[in-house]
C-alpha cells in the first residue's frame, strides 16, 4: 500500500510539473482548493499560516514549486519504501539462515531452571523465538496441551517440542543436518509413561540426551573422543543433580525465601491477588518445602557446601585449558550448566557461589557467548 500511495504521488506531482496552467498565476489555490486559515486550524490546531509562503505560491513559479514538492515528497516516500522492505527481506534471509526458516513459541516460566536452559541454547544460536509467559496458577496459557508442564516449544505452530532436553537435542539436530523435519527427528526420542516413587505418573522420554547424528556428522561435531559422551554426561548432571540444588539454596532461610519469591512475582505472570498469595504464602510453604527437598536428595546442613562443590566439579571437569566444556565454544552440557545457575541471578545464593566458587570466569564468558549469539550459523 504504501508503494502504491508513493506511486501516485510521484505521477500527481509529474502531471503538475508538466501542466502548462502550473505557470500561470492563481494555479495554486485551483489545486488546493479553497483552503482557509480554518482548513488549517482544523489540521495542525492554529490559525497561523506564513504569509511568505502563500505568497510565493500565488506567483507563477506556485505550481512548479508544488510539483516539485510533490514530487520530492513522491521520490523520498519511494526511497524508504524500498529501503524498508529491502531490510525486511534481509531480516527475513536471516533468520532463514540462522533458524533454519523455524518460527518458534516457547511457553514458559521466567524463572524456570528447564525453560531458562532452552532460552540459553535458542540465544547462543541466534534463534528468534516469541516468548508466551504461562501464569503458574491457572496455566491457561497451555490448556490447549495434553502435557501441562514448561517448557513447550511450538514450531511453525504445529508441532509441538516438550522436555527441556528433547526440545534441545531435537533443534542441535535439526540445526545440524535439515534433511529430516523436525517432526521425523522427533520420533527418535519416543515418549514414555511410569509412576515413580510417589505414586505419581510421570513422562519421561528416551534419548534425550542424544543429537541423532550420522557418523561423519559425529566426527565433524565431536572430532576427539569421548567429547559426545561427556557432554550427555553433564547434560544429565545438570537435570537430576544441579537442579535440585536450586530450590535448596534460595530458599534457604525465610528472609531469602521471600527475596526470591518477590523475584518470582516481579518477572513471572501473576494477578494481583495471586501475586501477594505467591509471594508471602508462597514463600513460607517453599520455604518448608526446601527443607524436604534437602532430606530427599541426602543434602548437607548448610546447602550451600553442595551448591559449592557442585560447581567447582563443573569447573575442575571442564580443566584449565579449555575455555568451555566445548573447547573454544560451549557445547549443550555448557548451555545447560548456564541456563541453570542463570535463574538465581539476583539472589542472595548467586552472588555468594560466584564469590565462593571458581566458575566466575567461566560464566561470564558464557554471558557473553549467549548476549553475542556466538553460535548462530551463518
Amino acid at each position: 500500500m504504501a508503494a502504491a500511495c508513493t506511486r501516485t504521488l510521484c505521477k500527481v506531482g509529474r502531471s503538475i510539473w508538466e501542466s502548462p496552467a502550473a505557470r500561470r498565476p492563481g494555479t495554486v489555490s485551483y489545486l488546493v482548493g479553497n483552503v482557509s486559515s480554518r482548513g488549517f486550524r482544523r489540521a495542525y490546531g492554529t490559525g497561523v499560516y506564513p504569509s511568505e509562503l502563500l505568497s510565493s505560491l500565488r506567483t507563477g513559479a506556485g505550481g512548479r514549486v508544488l510539483g516539485c514538492a510533490v514530487l520530492l515528497g513522491g521520490g523520498l516516500g519511494l526511497y524508504h519504501t524500498v529501503k524498508f522492505r529491502v531490510q525486511q527481506l534481509l531480516a527475513e534471509e536471516e533468520t532463514k539462515v540462522s533458524g533454519g526458516g523455524l518460527k518458534l513459541t516457547l511457553y514458559q516460566y521466567k524463572t524456570c531452571p528447564f525453560c531458562s536452559k532452552v532460552r540459553a541454547f535458542l540465544d547462543y544460536h541466534g534463534l528468534p523465538y516469541e516468548i508466551v509467559e504461562v501464569n503458574p496458577v491457572m496455566r491457561k496459557e497451555i490448556k490447549w496441551s495434553v502435557y501441562r508442564k514448561v517448557p513447550i516449544l511450538m514450531v511453525d505452530g504445529d508441532v509441538q517440542l516438550n522436555d527441556s532436553s528433547v526440545i534441545i537435542s531435537s533443534i542441535q539436530t535439526y540445526l545440524i543436518n535439515k534433511e529430516r523435519s523436525l517432526s521425523e527427528i522427533l520420533h527418535c526420542y519416543p515418549e514414555m509413561k511410569s509412576v515413580n516413587e510417589r505414586g505419581k505418573e510421570v513422562t519421561e522420554y528416551s534419548n534425550k540426551y542424544w543429537v541423532m547424528l550420522g557418523e561423519t556428522e559425529i566426527t565433524d561435531i565431536y572430532p576427539e573422543k569421548g567429547m559426545q559422551k561427556e557432554e550427555m554426561k553433564w547434560r544429565q548432571w545438570a537435570d537430576d543433580w544441579l537442579v535440585h540444588l536450586i530450590s535448596p539454596n534460595v530458599y534457604r532461610t525465610t528472609g531469602e525465601a521471600l527475596a526470591s519469591f518477590d523475584y518470582i512475582v516481579r518477572e513471572g505472570k501473576f494477578g494481583t491477588f495471586e501475586g501477594f498469595f505467591a509471594k508471602y504464602v508462597g514463600a513460607a510453604a517453599m520455604f518448608l518445602i526446601a527443607k524436604r527437598l534437602k532430606s530427599r536428595h541426602n543434602l548437607q546442613d548448610d546447602v550451600r557446601q553442595d551448591l559449592y562443590n557442585a560447581v567447582n566439579d563443573w569447573v575442575a571437569a571442564i580443566g584449565k585449558k579449555r575455555k568451555f566444556m566445548g573447547g573454544d565454544q560451549p557445547n549443550l552440557a555448557d548451555l545447560a550448566v548456564f541456563g541453570v545457575l542463570r535463574v538465581m541471578e539476583g539472589l542472595q545464593a548467586f552472588d555468594d557461589m560466584m564469590d565462593n566458587t571458581k566458575v566466575k570466569y567461566w560464566y561470564r564468558r558464557m554471558e557473553r557467548a549467549s548476549l553475542n549469539h556466538e553460535g548462530r550459523q551463518d
